[in-house]
């Protein structure tokens, strides 16, 4: 956890215990009840935190799983089951739990205002049940007692914001795993997820399940407060209002969670007091939500943000001004020298053929790459090097030919299953969460959390600035080696590296040069280079093989085969290579 999650982390936590000594014996009982609707609220904004915050998944039905926790809790006490109310509480938000996998399992074929449809659906549909089948204990007025030490407004909102800060800190600390982590990478790319081993369709499951179970939770909670709800309690309308106050705000923090939840239980009082009519503050989320929509950020994440970076620059400001001991960059191993193609094949692709209708994009292609050795993958715009790294990472299904890796067969496996076998790859566009740290991007790459010192001497290797600094601060060159620096510090046995110079000036290309070149001796990986830096390619690569229209023209040691006349005339030009 980084220092401005432990300071926001540690102010939420006073401001609850100062909340819960104090307001209940300054504030009138109106004013207590608004409170605890407040705290309500801001246990189901944690929810929209989940799924929308940090997923980013357009989910409209979150008031629909908070029915569910109240339904299960006034059901459980007509029958007056055993247990009492905090085991109903707890049952009522596992109940929800099923209900979220299964609404989340569209969320692995579609996605954005396709999926927001299918959610809004499944509110919809809520709401007609409720109201045909009203909540348990309504025909007869059967109502549910608050336990015995939170009996009284003042005392239920002491309960209330024990709960909020008990998820608070559990929501937290999940979101410094590797799965919260990974959560922000859906957001902004599954394919780079998949790359890094995260399973797509576990990740979103798992944000549907917890943020399913806090707003159970939720409205368990709001069943103590009234004792017993009706339908309107829980109406779709309330859902799109949470979600466009969750879009603006930023509910996956707490203080968000917190503000989320006052402004949704006191703007109607707020409205009435000032003589404006209550749709304005529809109006007034809507606008928000736009905006925080079109900048990709909520108002929480931009602050936290703007101190992080504040921080950040101060650590690279003292990093600067250090004295150096050596201005020189210090030596880096090299790999021992050998013939190539001396290592037993690690990669070995045979055949490989890829097909889009009637275009073949790739041909019979074969290629190897032995144990310990860096091999470069060449052509021309438009030869097939994208395709051969995608569908031999996994990314384009059924192919022709065979991948084996390590002398296992690939074929049929996703991504994420090749990623997790040993095989990771970059992409030519990167697209890293702007609110993760450097450490939170390696952690998610290597699926680990690595120790402080294996991550700094990794970022040192690649030139990258500490760990500590936001991605949203370093520049598209730096972000391509953090992105190398992830699928290397996951120790695979091969790295697909699709062109990691672009951005680099012509000196930071030759000092990755032999950064790559030592990452077999020094990480125990293999690499396979896409590149169109010439210079870098041959600095690096032991062999070479090159692709013309999707068909190997050439391969073989890197020397030769650029010398070859095929090669010449299909991509590099006499004048482009050295004379040997």
């Amino acid at each position: 956890m980084n220092l401005v999650d432990k300071r926001g982390l540690g102010t939420g936590l006073g401001i609850a215990v100062l909340a819960c000594a104090l307001l209940p014996l300054v504030l009138p009982p109106y004013w207590i009840y608004l409170a605890i609707s407040a705290v309500i609220s801001a246990v189901i904004m944690q929810s929209f935190g989940v799924i929308v915050g940090r997923a980013g998944v357009m989910s409209l039905c979150q008031m629909s799983f908070a029915a569910i926790g109240a339904w299960v809790m006034l059901r459980l006490n007509v029958a007056d089951a055993p247990g009492g109310f905090y085991l109903w509480l707890l049952l009522g938000g596992l109940a929800a739990v099923p209900v979220g996998v299964a609404i989340g399992l569209p969320a692995l074929r579609i996605r954005g205002v396709n999926l927001a449809v299918v959610t809004f659906g499944f509110a919809v549909s809520t709401d007609i049940v409720l109201n045909v089948n009203p909540f348990p204990g309504s025909a007869d007025l059967t109502m549910l007692e608050r336990p015995a030490p939170f009996g009284t407004d003042g005392g239920y909102f002491v309960f209330t914001v024990i709960v909020f800060t008990v998820l608070a800190v559990v929501l937290g600390i999940i979101g410094r795993t590797r799965l919260g982590l990974s959560w922000y990478e859906l957001r902004h790319s599954e394919r780079s997820a998949a790359a890094h081993g995260v399973s797509v369709a576990r990740s979103k499951l798992a944000a549907f399940a917890i943020s399913a179970f806090v707003a159970g939770i939720g409205g368990g909670l709001l069943v103590g407060q009234l004792s017993l709800v009706v339908p309107q309690n829980f109406a779709m309308g309330q859902s799109l209002a949470l979600f466009a106050v969750a879009i603006m705000i930023g509910p996956h923090h707490p203080e968000g969670a917190v503000l989320g939840g006052i402004f949704g239980a006191v703007m109607a009082t707020i409205m009435e007091k000032i003589s404006l009519p209550q749709d304005f503050g529809g109006v007034l989320f809507g606008a928000g939500a736009l905006l925080a929509l079109r900048s990709g950020l909520s108002q929480t994440d931009l602050t936290r943000m703007r101190k992080r970076e504040r921080d950040a620059r101060k650590i690279l400001k003292a990093a600067e001004e250090a004295p150096a001991a050596d201005a020189d960059e210090p030596p880096l191993p090299a790999p021992a020298p050998r013939p190539a193609g001396d290592g037993a094949p690690v990669l070995a692709v045979q055949g490989l053929t890829v097909r889009f209708g009637e275009v073949v994009a790739l041909d019979a292609v074969d290629l190897t790459v032995p144990e310990g050795a860096v091999v470069g993958l060449i052509g021309p715009n438009g030869a097939g090097k994208s395709t051969f790294i995608a569908a031999v990472s996994g990314f384009v299904a059924g192919y022709g030919g065979t991948v084996e890796l390590a002398g296992r067969r690939l074929d049929g496996l996703g991504p994420s299953r090749r990623a997790a076998l040993g095989l990771r790859r970059t992409f030519q566009t990167t697209a890293i969460a702007p609110e993760l740290s450097l450490y939170d991007y390696l952690t998610i790459g290597s699926g680990r959390r690595l120790p402080r010192p294996e991550a700094d001497e990794l970022l040192e290797f690649f030139g990258c600035p500490p760990g500590q600094v936001p991605v949203s601060i370093v520049d598209a060159g730096t972000r391509r080696l953090l992105d190398v620096a992830a699928a290397i510090a996951a120790r695979p046995k091969v790295a697909l590296l699709d062109e990691p110079a672009a951005g680099q000036s012509a000196a930071e290309s030759l000092r990755l040069a032999r950064r790559l070149a030592a990452v077999p001796a020094r990480f125990g990986v293999s690499v396979l280079l896409v590149e169109h830096d010439m210079e870098l390619v041959q600095a690096t690569c032991e062999q070479v093989t090159v692709l013309d229209f999707g068909h190997v023209i050439a391969s073989g040691p890197t020397g030769r085969v650029l010398e070859d006349p095929a090669v010449r005339a299909a991509y590099l030009g006499a004048a482009d290579v050295p004379a040997s």
